[in-house]
C-alpha cells in the first residue's frame, strides 16, 4: 500500500512469549520518521476558505510553505486576501484569489470549478469561514440572524465537500473547522456554537462514509479556542477584546500560527491514520469528547 501504510491482511498468522521482539515480527513495524525533503505537502493542492486572515490566512501560509498550491477563498477583504497572496508566492507557490459568497450554493460549486480549471485537482479542503454575532439571549436573536449564521457557518462544510469529493482521491484529506463551543456552548453565541456542533457531527458522519466506502479519504476537524483573529474585534465588546483568552488555563489567547500546525497535520501524510477525530487547541481546556 502507498504512504508505507500496512492492512490487517499483510499480517500472517504468528506469536511470540513475551515482551516479544520487534526483529522477529513479520512484517517488522515502521518506525523511522518519513521523509518529506520538499515539503509535507509537495506537490499538492489545497483549498483553503477563510484565507484572507486569521487561521484560514495562517493555515494557506504553513501549507504553501510546505509545498502546497493554494486556492485563497475570502468575501470580500482584498487586502488582507492579497497580503495571503503574497506570503504563498514567497515560497514559490501559486496562488489562485476567489472572492465569494459561500452561504450560495452555486458559488461554492464555482469555487471548487475555479480550483480544477486552475491545477486540475484538489488534495486538501478546509472549510474554516465562519461568522458570529454576540445575542443575550436565545429571544434576541432574529430568524434572519440564525438562518446567516447557518448558511455562513455550516452549509458551506457540505456543499465544498460534496462538489469537491468528485475531484479528490485516496489520501485526499478534508479539514473543518469547528469550535470549542461545539462542546461547552456559549452563552451569547447560541446560533454559532449550534452551527459549530453540526460541523462536529457532519465530521464524524462523513469520515465514517468516506471510510465505508473505502475512498481514502480522510476527514477530521479543529476545534479552536480563544484565536486573535479580526472576527474577535468585529463581533465583541472593547472591554470583551481586552481580557479576551484570559480565563484559559495558559492565561491568554493563542495566534492563528499557533492553530495553523495542527491543520497541517491533519492534511499531511502524517496522519495517515487519522479520520474522523477532532483536534482541540484552546489554551489547556479539557474537554470530553
Amino acid at each position: 500500500m502507498s504512504n508505507n501504510q500496512t492492512s490487517d491482511k499483510e499480517f500472517p498468522k504468528q506469536q511470540q512469549s513475551l515482551p516479544g521482539s520487534q526483529q522477529a515480527q513479520t512484517p517488522t513495524p515502521e518506525v523511522l520518521p518519513r521523509d518529506y525533503p520538499n515539503g509535507k505537502l509537495a506537490g499538492k493542492v489545497a483549498v483553503v476558505t477563510g484565507a484572507d486572515s486569521g487561521i484560514g490566512q495562517a493555515v494557506a501560509i504553513l501549507f504553501a510553505k510546505e509545498g502546497a498550491n493554494v486556492v485563497v477563498s475570502y468575501l470580500c477583504e482584498d487586502d488582507d486576501a492579497n497580503v495571503t497572496k503574497q506570503h504563498i508566492e514567497s515560497y514559490d507557490q501559486r496562488c489562485l484569489l476567489v472572492a465569494s459568497d459561500l452561504s450560495q450554493e452555486s458559488n461554492c460549486q464555482a469555487l471548487i470549478d475555479a480550483a480544477i480549471s486552475e491545477f486540475g485537482k484538489i488534495d486538501i479542503l478546509v472549510n474554516n469561514a465562519g461568522m458570529q454575532v454576540e445575542q443575550e439571549s436565545l429571544t434576541d436573536i432574529s430568524s434572519e440572524q440564525f438562518d446567516k449564521t447557518l448558511h455562513t457557518n455550516f452549509y458551506p462544510h457540505f456543499w465544498l465537500s460534496k462538489f469537491a469529493l468528485p475531484h479528490m482521491k485516496a489520501g485526499s484529506s478534508i479539514i473543518n473547522t469547528t469550535s470549542i463551543t461545539a462542546y461547552r456552548g456559549s452563552d451569547r453565541l447560541i446560533d454559532y456554537a449550534s452551527t459549530k456542533g453540526a460541523i462536529l457531527s457532519f465530521t464524524r458522519a462523513l469520515a465514517n462514509n468516506l471510510m465505508s466506502e473505502k475512498k481514502g479519504i480522510r476527514v477530521n476537524g479543529v476545534a479552536p479556542g480563544p484565536i486573535w483573529t479580526p472576527l474577535i474585534v468585529a463581533s465583541f465588546s472593547p472591554e470583551e477584546v481586552e481580557s479576551f483568552g484570559q480565563t484559559t488555563p495558559m492565561g491568554r489567547a493563542g495566534q492563528p500560527n499557533e492553530v495553523a500546525p495542527a491543520y497541517l497535520y491533519l492534511a499531511s501524510d502524517e496522519a495517515s491514520y487519522v479520520t474522523g477525530q477532532v483536534m482541540h487547541v484552546n489554551g489547556g481546556e479539557i474537554i470530553g469528547g
